[in-house]
């Protein structure tokens, strides 16, 4: 019998030839919105690595929804060519079950910082530095600048770069499309009663608060071949009182699938700058779990999984339908590899590489003979 990790899910009309997947992670590297070199080799390597679904780095639906200049974009024919060129790329060698998929997202009131190993902060003057949005006139935290509260007209703009985003990911080949509600970025602060003081239909309650990711899950959804699917990633907490929480993001939860989300993306945090959040292995699985069994909705749990037995354990476990894996994969790009060998399953290695299967077996065989190696 098949570890668990190394059985097929079906997501919309297309099936996961496993349930590893690759989160989205900011490369910090495109031109301008623009894919480039640095992207045709990342994507290629995510590919290569056997995960079944691959989640491309949140990408900004317009330019000042980015996160800083180096964030991706998808708001230009530009961006778009750029993105076609390195997926058709990463595909040429990836194996062909392997989906890969886009992260969109809008930073709001977050947009318009250093990259992190520039320092992360709010760009200064001479920095090019551009006006930022929100729910609300409530900025991030000390230093950052206020946002301007979106008014009707746009909101609705925004919904608009969402839809058109989405429809170029179409055309440049992704197989799926993934809403980022998460992290602290625009769709969150919305969500959130700690950034989101609005008193129109977009704020106040759960309903109103909810209404901008749902209107743009609708949206896009419908915008969408039927061939492309939908999901979300959400913070299911922000860690902190009166914050954005798990029983609020089990009702986001059943109301994105209700638009046609597929699949839920539990993190957390992101939104409260000073929150305390209890970072260790597996501390967010619970999220992942929860919103499973309230919204009947699959999950991928994310967060600090770095071993085969963990990701196994999770699965099996019936805790979430997929995991995640981010630093594990920028740590050892074979990751998928490792889990199979040591797990005892079976996996489909580009012909190039076959002859890495005995010392894969190997490894795996040293690792459980030595558990202090399979905790590393």
């Amino acid at each position: 019998m098949a570890p668990a990790l190394f059985t097929p899910l079906a997501l919309g009309s297309h099936t996961l030839a496993n349930r590893i997947a690759v989160a989205p992670m900011c490369m910090y590297s495109a031109d301008d919105g623009s894919a480039t070199d640095w992207h045709l080799h990342h994507w290629t390597s995510l590919g290569i690595s056997g995960a079944a679904m691959v989640t491309i780095e949140a990408t900004g639906v317009e330019r000042r929804g980015r996160i800083s200049h180096g964030c991706l974009g998808l708001y230009s024919d530009a961006n778009e060519a750029a993105a076609e060129r390195a997926l058709t790329a990463a595909r040429r060698f990836a194996p062909e079950t392997t989906l890969f998929g886009i992260q969109l997202g809008h930073a709001g009131r977050k947009a318009s910082t250093e990259r992190p190993f520039e320092g992360g902060g709010p760009l200064r003057p001479g920095d090019d530095p551009w006006h930022v949005v929100g729910p609300s006139a409530i900025a991030f935290a000390d230093g950052y600048p206020v946002p301007e509260a979106l008014d009707e007209a746009g909101i609705e703009r925004t919904i608009g770069a969402f839809v058109q985003a989405a429809q170029r990911a179409a055309r440049a080949g992704f197989d799926f499309v993934e809403l980022h509600g998460a992290h602290g970025y625009l769709l969150h602060q919305f969500l959130s009663p700690l950034s989101n003081k609005r008193t129109d239909r977009w704020g106040g309650s759960l309903e109103n608060r909810m209404r901008l990711i749902v209107t743009i899950a609708k949206a896009v959804r419908a915008a969408l071949p039927d061939h492309v699917f939908v999901g979300a990633r959400l913070s299911a907490t922000e860690w902190v009182e009166g914050g954005f929480g798990i029983d609020e993001a089990v009702e986001v939860a059943r109301a994105l699938k209700a638009a046609g989300v597929v699949y839920i993306c539990a993190s957390s945090g992101g939104n409260v700058h000073n929150a305390r959040i209890p970072a260790g292995p597996l501390y967010q699985t619970h999220l992942a779990e929860a919103i499973q069994h309230g919204a009947g909705i699959p999950t991928r749990a994310v967060g600090l999984i770095t071993t085969p037995a963990e990701a196994e354990a999770i699965v099996a476990g019936g805790r979430a339908d997929m995991v995640a894996l981010g630093r594990a994969i920028l740590a050892d790009p074979r990751w998928p590899w490792r889990a199979a060998a040591e797990l005892g399953a079976s996996l489909k290695l580009v012909p190039q590489y076959d002859r890495s299967l005995p010392t894969m077996r190997h490894w795996a065989a040293a690792r459980v003979a030595d558990p202090a190696k399979s905790a590393a």
